[in-house]
């Protein structure tokens, strides 16, 4: 009889859901029933669909348990592995198919339509277990680069691929290796930039919580393809188990020979570093990041230099993300022309993708570029939750734009986002119902980008403060049509003056959303009113005399004694002058007879 594995996601999201607790519980159910010798406990990464964790799966039945507490456990080990009969009401999906490419045949398409390459191995491995690793192909690929391949090659590869960044700017990556290789000098560095710091974005941390390995191994083959000997892995502090997960990786690829001195016998010799950072967004901007590095306040400065002509200590240096490096080994392993099966000619591969917001299914999507930005919404995500109308969908982050229901067939890729006015970014995806309002939605990131602004240019410091303002002005009801006119103009002037890629990528949700939502700014300066009934200042609630029932619930629940009125005998009313629009009353009156306006 096959061995049953219990692998219990230990991300981030399922920790805080007390995965802990359930890897104990599972343990002691096992022991007490006497079936230790069968069925074995493991923590992994995150397998995706996080709105439904904490989740576990069953191998090798590829049964997927969601959303399970303590108190299942003993109904799944007594019903399942030792009676052998699943618990149907705890079960997400089934499959015959191997845990690496989960296919839906039950009520959710989440994983349908889903490839993963960047997250091979989430979900399914021990990421505190090298011997695992190894045992799906870890570190072949590196031992294939140093014995079989000279540097020259393994960039030809990389550039043959067409992989290009997944932090956002969409560089080649093997264009970029080739600068750094053609640099003279025996000094030279490879930086991994997991500060992943949009807001919704946790691609990065998942695969550093799940597969620590793979951004090892691709930073080593990064350093024999380029002629370097250290590596950095730049990461916010705010990831504490990814954080104890590097290191530990590191500690044991170490132990095993796999990092250091002369790795697989040859002359390479590579070691590298973690290098916490305090959480400024800024410093996800490479040449901020350097400086971060070096030990100086995270601000960018001007290119050229580029980082591959001289970047950390003044010397070449290659910095990819994370999402990218995830792709290294894959690539090496299964060749270029592989890699360019999936995807699109200008945008080979897969994306993974924070999906977020107003969705369904939340959670970590990877499919091939090319995917449509439906397919991803409705048939991945679900579509948005109580039968809300969809309004818009927010990528890449407070760097990209707002797109609509008449751009959703639109082909998932680099150059394609770009040319309706948003980007691809690092992966956040953000969906947006009728009950969001455009201009807080611009306002919320605006906001963002000024409290993370380095400082160090005046479009960026200045500029984008003062667009704030207006931004504020609108949501408040204070401005008019000149107000749009001015928040137009000094988004354009941010967008062409500001230093850096972050500076000037700021004003793009500004700009997307006066493009594809100009009524709404317009209902805010002319009409004076919030269509999405967001903006407090613009709100109203008033009570239906007529109807009113003199039930008195409404004034019991205002907490600023707006409301007056006698119980059974006088109608309610609200005192505009008073009311503070928390909508208080709206929810205690069980006779819908209050309005918002």
């Amino acid at each position: 009889m096959e061995r049953i594995q219990v692998l219990v996601c230990a991300g981030t999201g399922c920790t805080i859901g007390n995965s802990g607790e359930l890897i104990d519980a599972f343990e002691a159910e096992i022991k007490s029933l006497g079936l230790q010798d069968e069925v074995s406990v493991l923590r992994t990464g995150c397998l995706g669909l996080c709105g439904v964790g904490p989740n576990v799966s069953i191998y090798p039945d590829n049964i997927i348990y969601k959303s399970v507490k303590v108190e299942d456990v003993k109904e799944i080990v007594m019903e399942h592995f030792y009676k052998g009969r699943p618990v149907q009401h705890l079960m997400l999906n089934e499959s015959d198919q191997d845990t690496n490419e989960i296919h839906d045949i039950n009520h959710t398409n989440f994983y349908k339509k889903q490839k993963r390459i960047a997250l091979h191995n989430c979900g399914v491995i021990d990421p505190e277990n090298i011997q695992e690793y190894i045992a799906k192909d870890g570190y072949f690929a590196l031992g294939k680069a140093l014995t079989e391949m000279s540097p020259q090659e393994v960039v030809d590869v990389i550039k043959a691929s067409g992989l290009r960044g997944r932090g956002g700017g969409g560089f080649p990556t093997g264009l970029k290796w080739q600068f750094a290789l053609n640099e003279p000098g025996n000094e030279k560095y490879v930086i991994c930039n997991a500060d992943e710091g949009d807001p919704g974005a946790f691609m990065d941390r998942s695969i550093l919580e799940g597969n620590p390995h793979s951004v090892i191994e691709a930073m080593e083959i990064a350093a024999y393809a380029i002629g370097a000997n250290y590596g950095y892995i730049y990461i916010r502090a705010e990831y504490p188990i990814a954080v104890e997960r590097l290191k530990h990786a590191i500690s044991q690829a170490k132990e095993l020979g796999l990092l250091g001195d002369h790795i697989f016998g040859t002359d390479f010799c590579f070691d590298l570093e973690i290098r916490l950072g305090a959480g400024a967004f800024v410093c996800g901007e490479e040449t901020a990041l350097i400086q971060s590095i070096e030990g100086e306040r995270g601000m960018p400065h001007p290119k050229p230099p580029f980082p591959a002509n001289k970047g950390v200590w003044g010397k070449p240096t290659i910095i990819n993300n994370v999402e990218t490096y995830a792709n290294i080994a894959q690539i090496i392993m299964h060749g270029a022309d592989w890699f360019k099966s999936i995807g699109t000619e200008s945008s080979p591969g897969t994306k993974v993708f924070a999906l977020g917001g107003k969705i369904t299914n939340t959670g970590l999507v990877e499919v091939p570029m090319g995917t449509t930005l439906r397919e991803v919404i409705y048939e991945i995500g679900g579509g948005c939750p109580n039968r809300k109308r969809f309004k818009a969908v927010q990528t890449g982050g407070p760097s990209g734009g707002c797109l609509t229901e008449q751009q959703l067939d639109t082909p998932i890729g680099f150059d394609e986002l770009v040319k309706l006015g948003s980007m691809m970014g690092s992966g956040g995806m953000i969906v947006l119902d009728e009950d969001n309002c455009m201009v807080d939605v611009a306002r919320f990131y605006m906001d963002f980008i000024v409290d993370e602004s380095c400082g160090k240019c005046s479009p960026c410091r200045i500029g984008t403060k003062r667009m704030l303002e207006l931004l504020q002005m609108i949501c408040n009801g204070e401005g008019t049509l000149d107000t749009l006119d001015e928040l137009e103009m000094l988004a354009h002037t941010i967008k062409d003056t500001a230093l850096c890629g972050l500076g000037q990528s700021a004003p793009n949700p500004v700009l997307s959303t006066l493009s594809q939502f100009r009524d709404e700014y317009i209902a805010h300066v002319v009409d004076k009113k919030c269509p999405a009934g967001v903006c407090k200042a613009l709100l109203s609630y008033e009570i239906d005399a007529d109807k009113c029932r003199k039930c008195g619930l409404c004034a019991k629940q205002c907490p600023a004694n707006a409301i007056s009125g006698q119980l059974g005998k006088v109608p309610y009313f609200i005192d505009q002058d008073k009311c503070i629009k928390c909508g208080n009353c709206m929810s205690a009156c069980h006779f819908n007879v209050i309005t918002r306006k």
